[in-house]
C-alpha cells in the first residue's frame, strides 16, 4: 500500500537539503503496509472516484487523509519516537457532535463554536510530523507524460516506475480522459491535441498496445487524435517533446536559438527580463534544440508514427507545420509580427548559425546554456523552478553526461514531484507546503482556541520559522539573472530556493501573529533581524505602479508579451504585478509596522499608500478584480478588500470598497453560497457555474471580504446566508466535500489545491463567529 514520508531525505547520496528535508513529501509503495480492511477502504475509494469522474473531477486526497487520521489519535496518546506502524493501530475519530442549521433556524454563537471546532480538530489531525498540511498540488494533464518519456529515453523507467507505479499512472491517465476520448489541458478542460498526445504516448510506453487501456483508452484517445488531422497541429511545447522522442523533425519546430544567452543585458529582450518560469523552460528547451537532441528510435517510435499521422512520416512537409496549432489548443493567437521573427530566423539565422564558423558561436552558446542550467539545479537542489523545468533541465544533463553525478542528482529529487491520490499517480506543480501551511495556520489561529490546539500550532510555527530561505543564491547572482531571496518565503519548501512575494507575505503575517501569543503555547517568535529580511523581499518586489511581483521586480516592455512563443498561455513573457501579491504584502506590512513601528516606517508608509492605489486602478468595470491565482473574480476580491481594509479604508470612505461589495452581493446564488466556473479565468469575465451551483471554497473567500469590509454593520443577511450554507455543509467527521478545482495560473490552466476545502470553510467560519454578532 502507498503510504507518505514527509521531512525524509533517504538514503540516496546524490540528494542533499539546507534545512534537513523540513517540508518534503515523498510517496512510496510498501507491499505490507496496511491492513487488509485499511487496503480494502483504498479500493473502495478508487472505484467511487472512477464512478463519478465526470462529476467531481479533482482528487479528494483519500489516501493521505486515511494514512493521516488513521495516526493521529494515537500520536497523541504515544511519544512522537515510537514507530509509525504502532501509531496506525487506532483511527481519529470525531468527538464533537455534529451540528445543522434548519431552514427558519438562527444561527447561535454556539452553534458555529461547535462548527469551527469540529472543523479545527479534523484539520489537525492531517498536520504532518513536520508542521506543515501535505496536500496535492496538481490538475494539468501535461506535467506527468513528458516525465515517462524522459526517464524511457535515458533508460531508468524501470527502476524510477516500477510496476506499482505504472499502474497509479495508468489509473490517472485513465480516470481524466473525457468522455470525447480526449484529455484536456487540466483535469476539468476539454480536450486538446497537446495533452491527447502526450497521454497516448505516456500509455504506450507503459505497455498499453494500440487498443489497450481502461475503457478503451487509447483506442478513444488515438481516435481523437486522427479525426482532427493527426499530431501535425501540435502546438510547440507538444512539437518540441515529439522532436526530442523522434516522433517529430525538428525543421517542423519554430528556431529556439540557444544564442540568446549570450545577448548582452541592454538589449530589450535579454533573458533578465524574461519572466522566470519562461526564462527557466527555453532555457533548457534552447539547449536540446541547439543539439538537435533525439532519443533512440526504438520499435515503440516506429509504431507510433504510423499511429500518430495520417500520412507517411517521411513524406510530411515539416516546413509547413510550423505554425500549425490545433483550434482546441490554441488559447494565444500569435500576431503576424511573431510569425515573421520566427520566419526569418527559421529561414535566415537557423542555416547560418549550424555552419562553420558560425557554429562554433553555437557551441559557445550551448556551453553558456549549461552553465545557466546548472546554476539553476544546485541552487534548488535540483528541485529546479517547477515541474516542467524540471524533466528539461534533467534530460539536457543526460545529454550532456549520461553517466555524471548532474543527472543522477535530478534522479535523486523526482520523488519530490510524485503525488498519489485515489485517481492514480499524478506530478505536482512542485508542491505548495508553505503556500497551503501559512494560510491553515491563519485559519486556526482565528478559530481561538490555542488552548485545544496549543500543540498543532506550536509545529505549525516551527515549520514556518525553518523554512524561511536564509540566504541569497550562491555565488555572483546578478549575472545568472537572480534577484535576491535571503528572507523569503517559497511556495513549497526552503530547499527549492525561489522567492515569492505572496508566500513571503503569508509567511510574514504569520510569525508575526505567532510573536503575539505567549511563547510557551506557540514556541519561541522569530528574531527580529529575520522579520527585517522578509520586509526587505517585499519592498523590492513594488513596482513604480504601486502593484507587486511575484517571484522578481517587473519593468520590462510590455510589448515583450507580442513574442509570447506559446499558445495556450497568456501574460508569460515578463514579470506581472499581481493583486493577490499586492493585497498580501499590505496585510503582512500593516501588521509589521504596528509591532515594529520604528523599521524603515516611511518606506513601509510609501509602500503601503501606493499599494492601495494599485488596487484601486487595476478594479474592473463591474467592481471586481481579476485573480491570478484563484478562480477567479471572487478570489481576487477577496484579496483585494482584505487589502484595502488591511489600509483604514472603509466602504464609507472608499468608493472602490463599495463597488467591490456590491460585486459579491450582486453574485450571491439562492442557497447563499457562491460558485464560479474556471472559464473566468481564460475569458477574462466572470462566469457562474452552471446550474447557479456554490462552491463552498468561493462561498468562503466572499464571506470573508464582505467581513473585511464591514458588511455585518450594514446587512447581516447574506453573511448569515453563507454561513448557513458553510455549517450544513460540513461532513460527519468535520471535512467538507471536495468541489470544482479552484486554483489557477497564467489565465488558462487550472490547478487543484486539495487543502483549500478545509482551510478556507473554516477560516471564514471562524471569523464570522469572531467579528459578526450572534446571539
Amino acid at each position: 500500500m502507498w503510504r507518505l514520508k514527509v521531512a525524509d531525505g533517504g538514503s540516496d547520496p546524490y540528494i542533499y537539503s539546507t534545512n534537513n528535508f523540513v517540508g518534503r513529501q515523498i510517496w512510496e509503495f510498501d507491499p505490507h503496509y496496511g491492513t487488509p480492511e485499511e487496503r480494502a477502504e483504498v479500493e473502495t475509494a478508487r472505484e467511487n472516484f472512477w464512478r463519478n469522474r465526470y462529476k467531481v473531477k479533482p482528487s479528494s486526497d483519500i489516501l493521505w487523509r486515511m494514512q493521516e487520521t488513521w495516526l493521529f489519535s494515537v500520536i497523541r496518546i504515544h511519544s512522537a519516537e515510537e514507530e509509525p506502524g504502532f501509531l496506525r493501530e487506532k483511527n481519529f475519530k470525531q468527538t464533537i457532535q455534529q451540528v445543522k442549521v434548519g431552514d427558519d433556524e438562527e444561527i447561535t454563537y454556539e452553534t458555529t463554536t461547535t462548527v469551527v471546532r469540529r472543523g479545527a480538530h479534523f484539520f489537525s489531525a492531517l498536520q504532518a510530523s513536520d508542521g506543515h498540511w501535505p496536500a496535492e498540488n496538481a490538475g494539468p494533464l501535461y506535467f506527468l507524460p513528458p516525465l515517462v518519456m524522459c526517464l524511457y529515453t535515458t533508460g531508468h523507467l524501470d527502476t524510477i516506475f516500477p510496476g506499482e507505479y505504472r499502474k497509479e499512472i495508468l489509473r490517472y491517465l485513465y480516470c481524466h480522459q473525457n468522455e470525447d476520448g480526449g484529455w484536456g489541458f487540466h483535469i476539468e478542460g476539454h480536450s486538446t491535441m497537446f495533452c491527447t498526445t502526450l497521454s497516448y504516448i505516456c500509455m504506450r510506453i507503459l505497455g498499453e498496445g494500440p487498443d489497450g487501456g481502461r475503457d478503451n483508452a487509447c483506442t478513444r484517445g488515438r481516435k481523437w487524435i486522427r479525426d482532427r488531422g493527426g499530431v501535425t497541429s501540435i502546438p510547440s511545447w507538444g512539437k518540441i517533446w515529439l522532436s526530442i522522442f523522434g516522433l517529430f523533425d525538428w525543421s517542423g519546430s519554430n528556431p529556439m536559438p540557444p544564442e540568446f544567452w549570450l545577448f548582452p543585458s541592454f538589449l530589450h529582450m535579454h533573458p533578465a527580463k524574461m519572466w522566470c518560469y519562461c526564462r527557466m523552460v527555453y532555457m533548457p528547451m534552447s539547449y536540446l534544440y541547439g543539439k538537435r537532441f533525439v532519443c533512440p528510435i526504438t520499435p515503440l517510435v516506429l509504431e507510433l508514427r504510423e499511429e500518430l499521422f495520417l500520412q507517411p512520416y517521411n513524406e510530411i512537409n515539416w516546413k509547413k507545420v510550423r505554425h500549425l496549432c490545433a483550434k482546441e489548443d490554441l488559447y494565444y493567437p500569435h500576431p503576424l509580427l511573431q510569425d515573421l521573427l520566427w520566419d526569418s530566423l527559421y529561414i535566415c539565422t537557423e542555416p547560418l548559425l549550424t555552419r562553420w564558423p558560425f557554429n562554433k558561436l553555437r557551441q559557445k552558446a550551448l556551453e553558456v546554456t549549461m552553465k545557466h542550467i546548472h546554476y539553476e539545479d544546485e541552487n534548488s537542489r535540483y528541485i529546479t523552478i517547477g515541474c516542467v523545468e524540471k524533466v528539461l533541465c534533467m534530460l539536457s544533463c543526460w545529454v550532456e553526461d549520461p553517466n555524471g553525478d548532474y543527472f543522477k542528482k535530478h534522479l535523486a529529487r523526482i520523488p519530490d514531484y510524485i503525488w498519489v491520490g485515489e485517481d492514480g499517480i499524478k506530478m505536482q506543480s512542485f508542491g505548495s507546503q508553505e503556500w497551503d501551511t501559512g494560510f491553515a495556520l491563519q485559519a486556526l489561529l482565528a478559530c481561538n482556541m490555542a488552548d485545544e490546539i496549543g500543540p498543532t500550532l506550536k509545529k505549525g510555527h516551527e515549520f514556518v520559522k525553518e523554512s524561511q530561505v536564509k540566504d541569497n543564491p550562491s555565488g555572483d547572482f546578478k549575472s545568472m539573472y537572480r534577484h535576491i531571496s535571503k528572507g523569503s518565503w517559497t511556495f513549497s519548501d526552503q530547499d527549492h530556493g525561489w522567492q515569492v512575494s505572496d508566500c513571503t507575505a503569508e509567511g510574514l503575517k504569520c510569525c508575526l501573529l505567532f510573536s503575539m501569543i505567549p511563547p510557551e503555547i506557540v514556541g519561541t517568535k522569530m528574531e527580529p533581524e529575520r522579520l527585517y529580511d522578509s520586509v526587505n523581499i517585499l519592498l523590492s518586489l513594488q513596482s513604480k505602479n504601486g502593484g507587486l511581483a511575484a517571484w522578481e521586480p517587473a519593468g520590462a516592455s510590455e510589448w515583450l508579451e507580442m513574442l509570447n512563443p506559446t499558445e495556450f498561455f497568456a501574460d508569460i513573457v515578463i514579470e506581472h504585478e499581481y493583486v493577490e501579491c499586492t493585497a498580501s504584502a499590505i496585510q503582512a506590512l500593516v501588521l509589521f509596522k504596528r509591532l515594529y513601528p520604528g523599521h524603515r516606517k516611511k518606506e513601509i508608509e510609501n509602500f503601503i499608500t501606493n499599494a492601495a492605489r494599485f488596487i484601486e486602478d487595476i478594479q474592473m468595470p463591474d467592481g471586481s478584480w481579476y485573480g491570478n491565482w484563484g478562480v477567479c473574480f471572487t478570489y481576487g476580491s477577496w484579496f483585494a478588500l482584505g487589502g484595502l481594509a488591511a489600509t483604514g479604508k472603509t466602504y464609507h470612505n472608499c468608493f472602490a470598497i463599495r463597488r467591490g461589495v456590491k460585486f459579491l452581493l450582486s453574485s450571491q446564488r439562492n442557497d447563499g453560497g457562491w460558485g464560479e466556473s474556471y472559464v473566468s479565468c481564460p475569458d477574462k469575465k466572470y462566469t457562474p457555474l452552471e446550474g447557479n451551483r456554490s462552491n463552498l471554497v468561493h462561498t468562503a473567500w466572499a464571506l470573508m471580504g464582505l467581513i473585511s469590509s464591514g458588511q455585518a454593520e450594514r446587512d447581516m443577511t447574506p453573511l448569515h446566508r453563507a454561513a448557513k450554507l458553510l455549517i450544513n455543509s460540513q461532513m460527519e467527521d468535520g471535512d467538507f466535500p471536495q468541489q470544482e478545482i479552484t486554483g489557477v495560473f497564467m489565465k488558462n490552466c487550472m490547478l487543484h489545491y486539495a487543502a483549500y476545502r478545509n482551510i478556507y470553510p473554516l477560516w471564514a467560519l471562524a471569523e464570522y463567529r469572531r467579528r459578526v454578532p450572534l446571539p
